[in-house]
């Protein structure tokens, strides 16, 4: 009994690191994802470009990503994890280096089409080895505190960007967010290898692991969770870029009281995510979780656009929402697991993931027409019609493809 007890500590001590290690590399993916709109000002000034060259950067960032996630799966499940992710960090620890000691700024752009190449390793790495290495019990702590992390380096990124600027000019924050990624990348190296874990860094359950390739991403279980992972991105995109003048041009809201309910928004998904993954562990029921919790925010979104809130309630129901979609997040990545057969995390969740890069492209243009054409309304109401698209590709899906 007690050498059983031992060995559950140590197992729980050794996934407590694994998921520990992985959720500061998804701090380091969203942060470095923020790095450049808050320096904007700044590094427009300085090379004399306009923020539509500047926008070249940003695109060439998330097209690599786009092109290169699913490939980037293949190639973890195929070698493991590890060595992919400690490449990843590195090469966008350099590349970010490159931008804060040179002066070019076309070699910048260059370098965010680096960081996008690094960056398509990082969703299906993390979630292949926390599929492969936490145990089946802790997997929805696992993937809640991923999540979490990642939402945490978004927050943190705009703040310690401007301080790092104010001392040392943007480019020594871009060497500071360098500074970060090398720091996690040694994190990863030094990490030991959880036991039981194979040459490609997956548990006993790799040797049943399936052949991968495109007729498993394009089977309609994984195509369902591709969907629903764009149409969330979507929603977070339209919510998180333009609520803020929707609201403006809606009743008028100023904006200190719009800027206040977006943050209420994202800090309230920050703890929902926390609160969903302790309920996920308990209520096996995922598909119902995440149904529940989408039907209720677009109910709730609907609110804004019935009449005038007033600042507080504006300001809860904003909140609200965020809870929501946070609380949604670790039943979504479980949902894909369910339908995942051994060894196929790394391809699987590369290419459902993708659904966020496509969400970047589309979700810009759609949200962007709808306040061009005067129809602020049609943000959230809009968002709130994604919400039921989302909760109908859940109750579509299929049962897990033939392993």
């Amino acid at each position: 009994m007690v050498q059983a007890t031992d060995q559950l500590g140590a197992s729980s001590a050794g996934d407590n690191r694994v998921i520990a290690t992985i959720g500061a590399a998804h701090f380091v993916s969203h942060y470095h994802y923020l790095v450049l709109p808050p320096l904007f000002a700044f590094v427009r000034a300085d090379y004399g470009v306009s923020y539509t060259e500047l926008g070249f950067a940003l695109v060439a960032y998330n097209l690599a990503s786009a092109f290169l996630q699913t490939p980037a799966g293949f190639l973890v499940d195929r070698i493991g994890g590890r060595i992919p992710l400690f490449a990843a960090l590195t090469i966008a620890g350099i590349a970010f280096a490159v931008v804060g000691l040179t002066e070019s700024f076309w070699l910048l752009v260059a370098m965010f089409g680096v960081g996008g190449v690094a960056n398509a390793v990082y969703h299906p790495a993390d979630y292949a080895l926390l599929s492969q290495e936490v145990a089946a019990e802790r997997i929805a702590k696992a993937y809640s505190f991923h999540t979490f992390a990642g939402l945490l380096g978004s927050a943190a990124a705009p703040a310690s960007l401007l301080l790092m600027q104010g001392l040392w000019g943007w480019r020594g924050a871009f060497l500071g967010a360098a500074a970060l990624s090398l720091a996690v990348a040694l994190l990863i190296a030094l990490q030991p290898r959880p036991a039981g874990a194979t040459q490609a860094g997956s548990r006993k359950d790799n040797a049943n692991a399936v052949k991968v390739g495109w007729p498993l991403l394009l089977s309609a279980p994984i195509l369902f969770n591709f969907a629903t992972f764009m149409l969330l991105a979507m929603i977070n995109a339209g919510l998180q870029n333009y609520s803020v003048v929707a609201l403006g041009a809606l009743y008028g809201t100023p904006a200190v009281i719009a800027n206040a309910a977006l943050t209420g928004y994202l800090g309230l998904a920050t703890v929902g995510v926390l609160a969903g993954g302790v309920l996920a562990a308990w209520f096996q029921r995922h598909d119902m979780l995440t149904m529940a919790g989408l039907a209720v925010a677009g109910s709730v979104m609907v609110l804004i656009v019935t009449g005038d809130p007033g600042n507080a309630l504006l300001i809860a129901i904003m909140s609200t929402i965020g809870f929501l979609t946070g609380f949604i997040m670790p039943s979504r990545d479980l949902l894909v697991r369910q339908v995942t057969p051994p060894g196929a995390f790394g391809t699987v969740f590369g290419f459902v993931t993708t659904g966020f890069n496509i969400a970047g492209v589309v979700a810009p243009l759609a949200f962007g027409l709808l306040m061009d054409h005067g129809h602020p309304q049609l943000v959230f109401v809009s968002c709130a019609a994604l919400c039921l698209l989302a909760v109908a590709t859940i109750a579509a899906q299929p049962g897990k493809p033939a392993s």
